[in-house]
């Protein structure tokens, strides 16, 4: 009896088989297949979370501490005039023209700040139509956290020329009342723990004056 034969096409098909049935090494090798493991996922979620939490709480130390820095910093006082008088004021025209005043102020300064306030001096100042007649310097003081001080200060001011504004001098004279305008500075220095900021304060008033009774008529006061 003849036996089959098996031709080229045969055998080529069946080599996978007879290798994998067999342990024949096929002519490409074989792939290991690895699964993923769920702790890798799980670690990385993990991660992910704590990065978040650590860039949430950085924005927020952030914030607090600027919201902080906003609310302590210290801010320049508080200055208003709360009481101007003038006790004389004599003007003479001829020959030279010349002014005699006595002026009289009180000055609230108002610490804004969580931290005391110590100021060096206060001057006050007096204008005639943009020309400084004279000034007064009152000594330093310090002012407690968000606390009120009160300084007063006496405007002496003997023989002053106006020369420049003679014209109008003797116009308001005419009319019969003088504008004045009085600016108040304060220079001082607030302690933030181990610094020392510097800071200051200025308001000024227009005034106009009777020059019958010497009283004021008109007053208007803002910061400068």
């Amino acid at each position: 009896m003849a036996k089959p034969q098996l031709n080229a096409s045969t055998v080529d098909d069946q080599q996978p088989f007879l290798s994998a049935v067999y342990g024949v090494p096929a002519e490409q090798p074989p792939f290991l297949l690895i699964p993923l493991r769920r702790t890798r996922l799980r670690t990385s979620c993990f991660t992910t979370c704590s990065c978040c939490l650590s860039t949430s709480l950085t924005l927020v130390s952030v914030f607090l501490i600027s919201s902080a820095l906003f609310v302590l910093w210290p801010s320049n006082p508080e200055i208003q005039l709360v009481r101007l008088n003038f006790d004389r004021i004599k003007v003479v025209t001829n020959p030279t023209p010349y002014l005699d005043i006595s002026l009289d102020l009180e000055i609230q300064i108002r610490n804004r700040d969580f931290f005391s306030l110590d100021y060096s001096k206060i001057v006050s100042s007096i204008d005639y139509r943009g020309e400084k007649l004279g000034s007064v310097i009152s000594s330093g003081g310090s002012v407690k956290a968000r606390g009120v001080s009160y300084v007063q200060a006496n405007l002496q001011l003997d023989g002053i020329k106006v020369i420049q504004d003679v014209f109008y001098l003797i116009q308001d004279l005419a009319t019969g009342f003088l504008p004045f305008e009085t600016i108040t500075m304060i220079d001082g220095t607030v302690h933030v723990l181990f610094l020392d900021i510097p800071i200051n304060g200025k308001i000024a008033c227009s005034v106009s004056v009777n020059t019958k009774d010497q009283t004021i008529m008109n007053k208007d006061c803002y910061p400068a």
